[in-house]
C-alpha cells in the first residue's frame, strides 16, 4: 500500500442519491469529510478566495484530511507560467489559510501549452523559492512526455498527473517525481459525466496497492456532472483499503 492514500472528488458536492450515506448534521463539507480524507479545490482556478475562507474550510474537516488546491488560471493559462510572481504570491498567501491541511498544489495546463524547458524551469524555480510542499502538474500537450520534461519535473519534485481520459498516449501513467502519485479521473468516455465501471475501479485499486510505502497517493474523481464521482470514490475507497 502507498504511504498515505487520499481518495476523494473535485469539490465536495453530495448528490441527492448519496445524501443518506453522508448523513448527520453540518455543511456539505463537514458531511463529506466524515467519509473521505481528501478533496480537490477547483474553484481557486476561477476566482481567488480569502485566507479566512480557506481557514474556515480547514476548520470543518478532521485531522489528517487534506485539500489539493488548483493554481489560478491567470498563472497557468493567461500568463502561461511567465512573470507570475504577483499572482503566485497572492495564491500562496490565501491558501496558507488551510495550514497543515493544504496538500498538493495542482498546476493544470492547457492543451496548447507545449513544454519549454526555459519557461518551465524559471517558473518552478520561482515556485520552489516560495513553497516547499507537494506539487503536481497536469500537462495536456504531448511534448511533456519527453525525457527532458520528465527529468525537469523530477528535479523540482513535481509529480506528473496520471489522467483519464489521457490527452495523448502516456498521460494515463504517472510521471515526473516518483515520490507522489496523483490520479485525476475526469470520466470516460463522456468527460465529466461517465461513471467508471467496476473493472476500472478494480484495476485502479490494484495499482494503488502495488505502490511502495514511501509513496503517497491521491485519487480524485472529477466526473461530478452526473454525481458519479462520489460513488466511484467510495467504491475505490472500499477496494483501496484492502491489503495486497
Amino acid at each position: 500500500m502507498p504511504g498515505r492514500l487520499f481518495i476523494g472528488t473535485a469539490g465536495w458536492s453530495i448528490p441527492r442519491g448519496f445524501a443518506a450515506q453522508c448523513g448527520g448534521a453540518g455543511t456539505h463539507l463537514e458531511r463529506y469529510a466524515r467519509r473521505f480524507r481528501g478533496a480537490e479545490i477547483n474553484s481557486s482556478f476561477y476566482r481567488p478566495h480569502a485566507a479566512a475562507t480557506y481557514t474556515k474550510w480547514a476548520s470543518c474537516v478532521p485531522p489528517g484530511f487534506q485539500f489539493a488546491v488548483k493554481l489560478p488560471r491567470i498563472i497557468t493559462h493567461e500568463l502561461a507560467l511567465r512573470r507570475a510572481r504577483a499572482p503566485l504570491d497572492r495564491f500562496l498567501d490565501e491558501s496558507a489559510g488551510l495550514q497543515e491541511k493544504r496538500g498538493p498544489l495542482l498546476v493544470q495546463l492547457p492543451g496548447s501549452h507545449a513544454f519549454d524547458a526555459r519557461v518551465v524551469g524559471r517558473f518552478l524555480d520561482l515556485l520552489r523559492s516560495l513553497h516547499d510542499g507537494a506539487v503536481v502538474c497536469e500537462p495536456r500537450h504531448a511534448s511533456w512526455l519527453a525525457a527532458g520534461a520528465e527529468a525537469l519535473l523530477a528535479r523540482y519534485r513535481v509529480a506528473r498527473v496520471a489522467a483519464d481520459p489521457a490527452r495523448a498516449p502516456g498521460f494515463e501513467r504517472a510521471g515526473g517525481w516518483p515520490g507522489l502519485v496523483y490520479y485525476r479521473l475526469h470520466g470516460s468516455p463522456r468527460t465529466y459525466w461517465s461513471r467508471y465501471e467496476v473493472a476500472f475501479i478494480d484495476a485502479l485499486a490494484a495499482s494503488l496497492r502495488a505502490l511502495p510505502p514511501s509513496v503517497d497517493a491521491w485519487c480524485i474523481f472529477d466526473n461530478t456532472a452526473s454525481g458519479a464521482a462520489i460513488e466511484n470514490a467510495q467504491e475505490l475507497q472500499l477496494q483501496g483499503s484492502q491489503p495486497a
